[in-house]
């Protein structure tokens, strides 16, 4: 994994904001050596569903890619009426309170979240601006946010027999140029939910602060416990953006088929949904075919989340097995997500580690500073990895300890 770093003082003809050290870090080159030698690799990393054995219904995916109407251009800066109904049915068939007259309205179709991120960190801020990221959380904010001119600035998960969100720290990072809290729902790596007492406190700091909350659901319905989990979609108690996709919800990342969902207030919400909509209909970037196959896509979900949820207990329960057999090495608590979080004796540096792993055992993971994990001694492990290697990758740590 590529990380590169934030952008310095730019010369010549390329903007600071894309003055990024591309320098390969230890453990890309370490594999790069690994794959050119051709040694065997077990790969716990994995994070493409499509290419992690699960069966989808390929009849039904090109047949509603075929529809005749695609034919037709028909620009809409929201989306396709359609497709919006279909977004709108999903959440109306989680549970969720989206039953109100115009819900519809409040959906915007994106090619991807990154590209929401991109509309609403445009609606909310001026170059400069601030945005509230959680840490530990996956790295994609930095690039995210440099390209928008704007900061990210971290505020702490921190873990207590489970995760929580440190509000003391979050309150003590807000500026007069914060315009923004995010909230990964379920968090990625982490796995951690925002409960209804966390969400409750977030709405009343962003009220007060007259800050906006984006909520980012992708991995909403890979929840370990049988209840389902609240959706930030129906909140009303602030300005709120939430948005999800295809890419985890239908293991379809490659039909680029996201959403975004404006909340919150009435005035505040309509005057957002104004801006919103001229930001979209400047692209105007979701393709048609896509857009007419959104009901038939949103449909295969439901087989693919029970295949997947089936391997991430099984993967979950495999690793709970081996770290019982042993007495350095825990894992954190998990509430959802395709991601567990191990704790390993910090002896070394994680980059170290996971290098050793590598060149020792063909095993490949990520450090936990990958994901800003604030000291070393964790690691990150994919529970989407094909039984067989996960199993035979976890034995292989267990070997270091």
């Amino acid at each position: 994994m590529t990380r590169p770093q934030p952008p310095r003082a730019s010369g010549g003809m390329f903007a600071a904001r894309t003055n990024w050290n591309l320098k390969t870090n230890r453990l890309s080159e370490a594999l790069a050596r690994h794959r050119a030698a051709g040694n065997p690799l077990l790969d716990l990393t994995a994070s493409n569903p499509t290419t992690c054995g699960f069966h989808y219904d390929h009849h039904a995916i090109l047949q509603a890619l075929a529809s005749p109407a695609s034919l037709v251009y028909t620009p809409e800066p929201k989306g396709l009426e359609s497709a919006r109904r279909a977004v709108a049915a999903y959440y109306a068939e989680r549970g969720d309170d989206v039953a109100q007259q115009g819900f519809i309205d409040d959906i915007i179709l994106t090619t991807s979240t990154s590209e929401a991120y991109s509309f609403v960190f445009r609606a909310l801020c001026n170059p400069g601006d601030e945005i509230l990221v959680p840490a530990p959380s996956y790295p994609l904010f930095d690039f995210l946010a440099d390209i928008q001119d704007v900061k990210p600035v971290r505020y702490p998960l921190v873990y207590d027999y489970a995760w929580q969100i440190d509000f003391a720290a979050l309150e003590r990072a807000i500026t007069p140029r914060t315009r923004a809290v995010i909230v990964v729902h379920p968090n990625n790596p982490t796995g951690h939910f925002c409960s209804a007492r966390e969400a409750a406190r977030l709405n009343e700091i962003c009220s007060r602060r007259q800050m906006a909350l984006i909520a980012d659901e992708v991995f909403l319905d890979f929840a370990l416990a049988a209840e389902k989990p609240h959706s930030f979609a129906a909140n009303t108690s602030s300005l709120t953006f939430t948005m999800s996709g295809l890419s985890k919800i239908s293991g379809l990342p490659q039909m680029k088929f996201a959403w975004l969902v404006a909340c919150g207030p009435r005035e505040l919400k309509s005057r957002a949904l104004a801006r919103l909509e001229v930001i979209a209909d400047t692209y105007l970037s979701m393709n048609a075919p896509v857009q007419h196959a959104a009901p038939a896509l949103l449909a295969q979900r439901h087989g693919f989340q029970r295949q997947l949820m089936e391997r991430v207990r099984q993967n979950l329960a495999e690793l709970d097995l081996q770290i019982a057999r042993q007495k350095l090495c825990s894992r954190l608590e998990v509430q959802g997500g395709w991601y567990a979080v191990l704790r390993v004796p910090a002896t070394r540096l994680d980059d170290d580690l996971a290098i050793a792993l590598l060149e020792t055992r063909n095993v490949y993971l990520h450090p936990g500073h990958f994901y800003d994990f604030p000291g070393d001694g964790h690691l990150v492990v994919s529970l989407i990895t094909p039984q067989t290697d996960f199993r035979k990758g976890i034995e292989a740590l267990m070997t270091m300890y």
